[in-house]
Order: C-alpha cells, then structure tokens, then sequence
C-alpha cells in the first residue's frame, strides 16, 4: 500500500466489484429476471409465471437488491474505518446493474483493476465458473478485455466472519428452545443449502468424494457449527429449492421431506433451520424456508426456528474486507484463515487483460 492524503490507497487493485445473482424490483421485471435466470433452458412464459407466484406475493420484488445495497454501504464503512481508500461496485448476473455495465462504469473512473467480490461462498458451477464465465461476457460485450482486470476472492465457506453468524444464530436458537422447555432430544437441526443436479455436485470436485466439493465444504462447516453451538443435538445437511426436470437426480433430502421424516420417527419436537448456503435473506430463503418449510414443521405440530443469515452482521462485513486484504498483501495460504480442514481454497484465475497471472497483484490460481 501507498498512503496519500493520510488514506491508504491500494496500488494492486482500483476498486472491489461485489458480483452477485440479482433479483427484480417490481412486478414488470419478474418475467425478464426468470427469462434471464433460466436462458438456453427453452422454458415458455407460462411455466416462469408459475415460479414467479414467489415473487407476485412480495409484490414483485426480491429483497436481495436491497440487500447487496446494504452489503455496498456496509463494506465501503468498513474500508473506511481501516483507511483503506477503495471503491465498491457493483453488479448483478440477471438484473441491473448488470455486470457489463458496471464494468463500464468503472472503466470511465479509470478503475481497471477489479477485485470480485463473489456472494456464492461454496464451490459449485453457478458460484464460481458461471461468474467467471460473467466477467468473461461482460468484458467481451464492452470490449475492454484488454483494458479491464478482474481477479476474485476465494470461496469463504469456512472463513471466521462467514460462519461466526451462524455459530451464533443456532446458539442463540438452541438457548431459546432450552428456556420453552425443550431438551437437545427434543430438537434437530437441519443445515439446509441450494439443491443442485448430482452430476453437477459430483464434478465440482470428485476427489472430495460423494457430491463432490460441494457437498464435502457444506458438511465440514455443519459440523464445525454444530460442535460449537449445539453439540449433542441431532442434525442433518438438507436441501431446498430444486428446480427443472423431476427426471433429473438432485441432491436430496429436500427439507420438507426431512421433516415429515422426523414427524414420523416422532420424537423430534423443534426443528432449528439453518440457511448456512446463503449470505443473506433472499427469495428463496424467505419462501422456500420461511414460509413453506415452516409450514410444514408447524403443520407436524413441530416449533420451528430459522437462524438468520450473515447479512451486514459486523464479523461477516470485517471477513470480506479480510479476504480483500489477502489479496492486497499476497498473505501465503499458512497465513489465511479458516476453520475446516478443507480450508484455505485457493484463489482463481484472472479474467481479463490478457489473463495474466494473479500472481501479479496477489495470490495464486
């Protein structure tokens, strides 16, 4: 770093692009937002009208624009409290400000050097080598590829200010269910994150194993949150949200059938949801959690709680500005923390003028 005017002033990188999925922001937006989400798929409008039913219930809007808004201000706080004098963009996959034009837009500032800022935190194909492929797209349709650098923080799946959140939601959870009376034998916790095709869980890492990567990273965090917020209490890595043909194998259980499982076997009583494959509070968070697997919970006479998700939560704000900052000090993977033994993951590979190595600004592919 150099400092000028007092205020540090990065030399490897311009400025953060914090890269995320999108979401619409009225009724009219819902239609092209799925039509995007699910491009090359050939499915008509009809079928995509019956998805966006999530949507037309809030009105059309998705709380995640808001929330990566909040995630912006945040992180720009938190580099300017540690003197760190470097812009935040941002920009989406599906809806504005799409990748292409916040490339653009950073351009214009004389910002070339981006350093992407992911909010997927686990390995699979739509969290890591569909962004790439995004930044890729972007820089092809402005024609800044030899101009416009992007690099990209690791996967932060166990990373301290990722996983302190949830360690303290099931907690504070498990304490609650204490108070109402409610025993450790009474109560299992359902660790729940995006379903995706095996296929594609297998190939996000087969040396890991069965469901690949994907699967080894979510478990390996499970278990450290279970050892350090409710140790002794049953629990299980659940999945929700599966979509396309039912034909297709996904990785299971849903959560829904996990519980009507539990309400079987008969002694469980509460359930404690933990949406630990998500950063914040989306969509598919509040419907296919709040609403539907509740439901479900409730309707087996079981109580329910959903830990909440990382969000702005101060130790998630401060652990994204230290992942940056292993960028920005070339920190060696010894020196990078983690809480798995499947951590660190390694940095990835630039996109962009000429694909140089990443080495060159700190860290390696």
């Amino acid at each position: 770093m150099r400092t000028c005017g007092g205020a540090a002033v990065v030399a490897q990188y311009d400025a953060i692009l914090l890269s995320s999925f999108g979401g619409p922001e009225g009724q009219d937006e819902v239609i092209p937002f799925l039509r995007n989400v699910t491009a090359g798929r050939g499915i008509p409008d009809e079928r995509l009208e019956e998805v966006a039913t999530h949507y037309r219930h809030f009105g059309g809007v998705s709380p995640i624009n808001a929330q990566n808004r909040a995630l912006k201000a945040a992180l720009e706080a938190e580099l300017a409290a540690r003197g760190i004098a470097l812009p935040v963009y941002w920009g989406n996959r599906n809806t504005a400000p799409f990748f292409a034009d916040t490339v653009r837009e950073a351009h214009a500032a004389g910002d070339d050097r981006l350093l992407g800022l992911v909010t997927s935190a686990y390995t699979s194909y739509s969290g890591v080598q569909q962004y790439r492929e995004d930044f890729e797209q972007a820089l092809q349709t402005t024609g800044l590829g030899a101009q416009v650098a992007i690099d990209r923080i690791r996967e932060f799946f166990d990373h301290p200010g990722f996983v302190t959140p949830f360690v303290e939601g099931v907690g504070a959870a498990m304490r609650q269910l204490s108070q109402d009376g409610l025993v450790d034998d009474a109560v299992h916790v359902l660790y729940v994150t995006h379903s995706i095709p095996s296929t594609a869980a297998e190939e996000s890492g087969p040396e890991f194993g069965p469901g690949g990567a994907y699967v080894a990273q979510h478990l390996a965090v499970a278990r450290h949150i279970q050892e350090h917020a409710a140790p002794g209490t049953a629990w299980s890595l659940v999945y929700q949200s599966r979509s396309g043909d039912p034909r297709t194998p996904w990785l299971e259980p849903d959560i829904n059938d996990a519980i009507d499982d539990l309400a079987v076997a008969g002694a469980v009583k509460a359930v404690v949801i933990v949406p630990f494959g998500f950063i914040s509070d989306h969509m598919e968070v509040l419907w296919d959690l709040d609403n539907e697997a509740v439901a479900t919970a409730e309707g087996h006479g079981m109580v329910a709680l959903r830990v909440p998700t990382p969000s702005v939560h101060p130790a998630f704000v401060a652990g994204l500005i230290d992942l940056v900052l292993e960028r920005l000090n070339d920190v060696p993977d010894a020196e990078r923390s983690h809480l798995t033994e499947l951590g660190p993951w390694p940095d990835h590979a630039r996109v962009g003028a000429a694909d140089a190595a990443p080495d060159s600004v700190g860290g390696a592919e």
